[in-house]
């Protein structure tokens, strides 16, 4: 465990935040969006996931191999043959 660094609680707005060291920031790796999450008495504070990496190139890589077809039958209606503009 690294070094322990004191705090405190303020009051931003209606809402209370704490202020995290440039330092720590440095040493954790996190930047932007953050995940916080309760353990017992403890706030644990993590990068995010970022969602959706690599889907450009998982999407590519499935019409290069024609895998990217829909796997649901289209149930059109009354309606979208004859009202719907394609």
């Amino acid at each position: 465990m690294g070094t322990a660094i004191r705090s405190q609680i303020v009051k931003i707005g209606n809402s209370q935040g704490i202020r995290i060291p440039k330092i720590l920031l440095e040493q954790s790796g996190i930047h932007t969006e953050i995940e916080i999450e309760v353990q017992g008495n403890q706030l644990i504070i993590r990068t995010a996931p970022q969602l959706r990496v690599g889907w450009d190139a998982a999407f590519a890589a499935m019409a290069e191999e024609q895998d990217d077809v829909l796997l649901d039958k289209l149930n059109t209606t009354n309606w979208d043959q004859s009202e719907w503009e394609w």
